[in-house]
């Protein structure tokens, strides 16, 4: 069998490479794409990705907004999403968070506009994160677990404990905004909360939040800016970075492809 087919030999597919020459992007710029939800290729059992026509044509939609629009990757896919062109698909993570954000505001007998207006974000806004029809950025998330008087940890739907191991596919995930992924490394009754950061290029915070604590950070692949008040740093691959949490602080990926930082809080607050 042919990577560049289906297994059932009756749909022809493209590779990467292909479909990077033909869209006029690089490889690299379609991954980071495909880790915002634009497109969600098959695989063959060796894991290339495989794309179709209809791939192909969304693909050089996205070229299109970010060459003549100048949108970035994030706003695109919040565009394709709003007119149709991409499904939303929440994980269960995504739907973990609005169930949770419902239970949270019912049990305590408020109106999405009392939660909205505290917040300061829309009621159209808060209703769609209940419906897990969106995601919240870090500060949105931060604001919201300060309000309910809980932190982005219950988000997870975390245990109380885990093992002293945990597997790399048993880690807690957490899609806090577009293209910004929280990977929990471990959780319980600990002083520490290490994540794993996975940030698309120009994906971030969203806007300066503050909480208890002290954060410790290093690069591990990618370009990393982070703003505390305004003082602005830009970290590279091999970088670490410390600062309290109660300092204002927002950050994003200022580059071309995806970012992955290691990143503890504590106490585990966050």
């Amino acid at each position: 069998m042919s990577d560049s087919h289906m297994p059932t030999g009756t749909k022809p597919y493209l590779k990467i490479g292909d479909v990077a020459r033909m869209v006029g992007v690089s490889p690299s710029v379609i991954r980071s794409w495909e880790s915002l939800g634009l497109t969600r290729p098959h695989r063959t059992e060796s894991k290339y990705r495989l794309y179709t026509a209809d791939d192909l044509k969304l693909l050089k939609r996205a070229r299109f907004l970010r060459r003549v629009r100048g949108l970035n990757a994030p706003a695109i896919v919040q565009l394709l999403k709003r007119d149709g062109l991409v499904k939303s698909s929440p994980d269960g993570a995504a739907r973990a968070i609005g169930v949770r954000l419902r239970q949270l505001r019912s049990e305590r007998r408020l109106s999405l506009a009392q939660v909205a207006k505290a917040i300061g974000i829309s009621v159209g806004f808060l209703s769609a994160l209940e419906r897990s029809n969106m995601s919240a950025s870090v500060g949105t998330l931060r604001k919201l677990a300060r309000f309910y008087k809980t932190n982005i940890l219950d988000f997870f739907d975390a245990v109380k404990s885990s093992s002293r191991l945990v597997p790399a596919e048993g880690r807690k995930v957490l899609e806090a905004g577009a293209g910004v992924r929280m990977e929990l490394l471990a959780w319980g009754n600990m002083v520490m909360e290490p994540h794993l950061f996975r940030i698309a290029p120009q994906a971030g915070s969203g806007e300066s939040y503050t909480h208890e604590g002290e954060e410790f950070l290093h690069v591990l692949r990618g370009e990393f800016q982070i703003a505390l008040e305004d003082e602005e740093y830009r970290l590279k691959p091999g970088d670490s970075f410390y600062f309290e949490s109660a300092t204002p602080h927002r950050w994003k990926n200022p580059g071309k492809s995806e970012t992955w930082v290691l990143w503890v809080n504590t106490p585990p607050t966050f």
